[in-house]
């Protein structure tokens, strides 16, 4: 059966919008140091295949449309169809490409919606994954894929201080759209609901922005105005990343090369942040403000000394540098982000839209947030609004499509 535009359930989720994660961290390593927007534009096209997905270890981009699917398909042959045309978008729009019709495939409505015409593609990746609720259970397998479901794909336990809304909780599906452009980014999104209308609906979205690329290096401040992602794992250390990021043998080999993704929106109570000292914020934080230097230190990237700090603040409270604090290292890549006010309280509702990809969240992330819910001091500035957790496949052959291996049940193929 192939998926109509006409047959599709549209957008209809509202858009997106406890204790923040590692540092609040969300610039990465191997950033751009230069302006991309006077490159020509095949040169700002990032390849969607490869043996991993872009959107993970790429350079970070300026904007974010993250997008939690339900799917309302009933059949497995419907999900293939729908990551086939996914796949097919994906590649066209990564490229700089308008999506195309496919035969037999749309209705008369345009394939696309347009707002991008004329527009270079913005470095935009898209990165796809699948939530524990996609497999079912054994005694409920809906896809008959349950034993293909990884050890590692948990739901998140509840933590303490969480005031999660359910209606930005989990999604069978996952699609994270990046680009130095918030219109191609939303362009991404919306052309791929519009897509799967009557397979997937999607559950819930969330926007985000980073700082400007700079023309020289710089560590990118969140919302209360620290620098965030110091410490953060380099996506050029292969060894680094074959050992806390990409899934290895201990999962299904459908999932080898790919990676487990963890989002968290994190509201800040920024109102109640500006209204104290600035010792306590370099406090609650065990860094000083401007500088970015850790207590006992002189600058960003010296060295963390435990015995300089209280041992409640945010930076050790997130990675004490104990035995065993390296092997739950996370690659941290947020966004901030600004929805407005909160009519009922009168605040600004934003922060962080925290996302971390690594390679067993039971070890990394849980262990890392049950720690930081109940002794980090920066619990009394955030909370936490909104989460998914989901298994991020690995990239795709030429003529290949996102999942395939899991939705064929050939986990031999790569």
């Amino acid at each position: 059966m192939r998926i109509s535009r006409r047959n599709f359930l549209g957008l209809s989720a509202a858009t997106g919008g406890g204790a923040a994660l590692g540092a609040l961290g969300w610039s990465m390593r191997g950033e751009a140091t230069s302006d991309d927007r006077t490159q020509p534009a095949s040169a700002r096209r990032i390849p969607f295949g490869g043996f991993h997905q872009s959107g993970v270890t790429t350079p970070q981009q300026e904007s974010l449309v993250f997008a939690a699917f339900d799917v309302r398909a009933e059949r497995l042959d419907d999900v293939r169809t729908l990551f086939l045309e996914w796949t097919d978008a994906a590649r066209r729009m990564t490229g700089g490409e308008p999506i195309r019709a496919r035969q037999g495939g749309f209705s008369d409505a345009p394939p696309d919606s347009g707002e991008t015409q004329g527009l270079d593609p913005s470095r935009l990746t898209l990165t796809f994954g699948f939530g524990p609720d996609f497999f079912g259970t054994r005694s409920d397998a809906r896809f008959g894929l349950a034993r293909l479901r990884p050890p590692s794909l948990v739901s998140l336990p509840p933590f303490a201080g969480d005031q999660l809304d359910q209606a930005r909780v989990g999604g069978d599906l996952c699609v994270q759209a990046c680009a130095d452009d918030p219109q191609v980014a939303f362009h991404a999104i919306r052309n791929l609901a519009a897509l799967g209308r009557g397979a997937v609906v999607v559950r819930w979205m969330q926007q985000g922005f980073r700082h400007i690329r700079a023309p020289v290096p710089l560590t990118g401040r969140n919302l209360l105005g620290f620098k965030d992602g110091i410490n953060n794992l380099d996506p050029s250390d292969d060894e680094q990343m074959a050992a806390n990021v990409w899934a290895g043998e201990e999962g299904p080999a459908w999932l080898r090369g790919g990676t487990y993704m963890v989002v968290r929106r994190i509201r800040m109570r920024v109102e109640h942040w500006d209204s104290v000292s600035l010792s306590e914020q370099e406090r609650t934080f065990g860094r000083k403000k401007v500088t970015g230097a850790p207590f006992g230190a002189n600058r960003e990237h010296d060295p963390v000394d435990p015995r300089s700090l209280p041992p409640d603040c945010h930076i050790i409270q997130a990675n004490p540098r104990t035995a065993g604090s390296e092997s739950e290292r996370i690659l941290r890549r947020s966004y901030s982000f600004a929805d407005g006010l909160d009519a009922r309280f009168g605040e600004l509702d934003a922060g962080l839209f925290f996302v971390c990809f690594q390679r067993d969240p039971r070890r990394q992330f849980v262990a890392i947030q049950t720690r930081l819910s109940r002794g980090d001091h920066l619990r009394e500035y955030v909370f936490h609004t909104g989460s998914g957790i989901f298994a991020i496949p690995p990239g795709t052959r030429e003529r290949g499509y996102v999942g395939q291996p899991l939705l064929e049940g050939d986990v031999t193929m790569q």
